[in-house]
């Protein structure tokens, strides 16, 4: 096969969740020689971002959006030595920290969208779940982040987000961060009465609206 069709072959298996062929699909692209960066550029996500317009036709569920992102993740831990000894980078959008506010245990749609972030550019900083309003702070202030993103699934912890943007204000860096916030009991009227910036429904929305918020798009 050749370079071209080796790429299109990881895309196509990534975008028909075709999983358990994807990593060695992958590993027989580095053995061909193709670099890492066009592996994960060309390959792994242009397949992500065919999984996310299914996803948004209705054609794709939930669980299809999990196995890809999974999927995506576990192809990144196998490139990413190579990408360190190639020195190459993907190119960045900006800096994404992300987390479940404090209270708030559901990881599954908060990962998607940290996956699909980078996936889309983004470096991504997850902070796991029960993040702390001070953990966002410290986190965002650290990595000099463009995007400050919160999940709730809980209508009882959805008032931490107000306390992040307040902790944001404090901290003095609320005008240097975007804040975008989800989950399922979140809305966009809720978004604007704590002083969001954005407000995303599902994770390819997510990434649409941070590449705007960056001016990517």
């Amino acid at each position: 096969m050749s370079e071209g069709e080796l790429l299109d072959r990881i895309k196509r298996l990534l975008a028909d969740i075709e999983i358990d062929k994807v990593k060695d699909a992958v590993e027989e692209a580095l053995k061909a020689g193709i670099p890492a960066i066009r592996i994960i550029e060309e390959g792994l996500a242009e397949g992500m971002r065919i999984v996310g317009d299914r996803f948004e036709k209705g054609e794709y569920f939930l669980a299809e959006l999990v196995a890809a992102g999974e999927t995506f993740k576990e192809a990144m831990e196998v490139l990413r030595p190579k990408l360190m000894e190639e020195g190459s980078t993907v190119k960045k959008l900006g800096k994404v920290v992300i987390g479940t506010v404090r209270g708030d245990l559901h990881d599954i749609g908060k990962s998607i969208v940290a996956t699909m972030l980078e996936s889309a550019g983004f470096e991504v900083y997850d902070l796991g779940v029960d993040v702390s309003p001070e953990e966002f702070v410290r986190k965002a202030k650290e990595v000099n982040a463009d995007i400050v993103a919160m999940s709730a699934l809980l209508t009882t912890t959805m008032i931490e987000m107000k306390n992040v943007i307040e902790e944001l204000k404090k901290a003095g860096i609320r005008d240097k961060v975007k804040v975008i916030i989800g989950g399922a009991p979140v809305t966009e009227e809720f978004a604007k009465e704590i002083g969001a910036d954005a407000y995303a429904e599902d994770a390819v929305k997510a990434v649409e609206v941070c590449k705007r918020l960056v001016g990517g798009s």
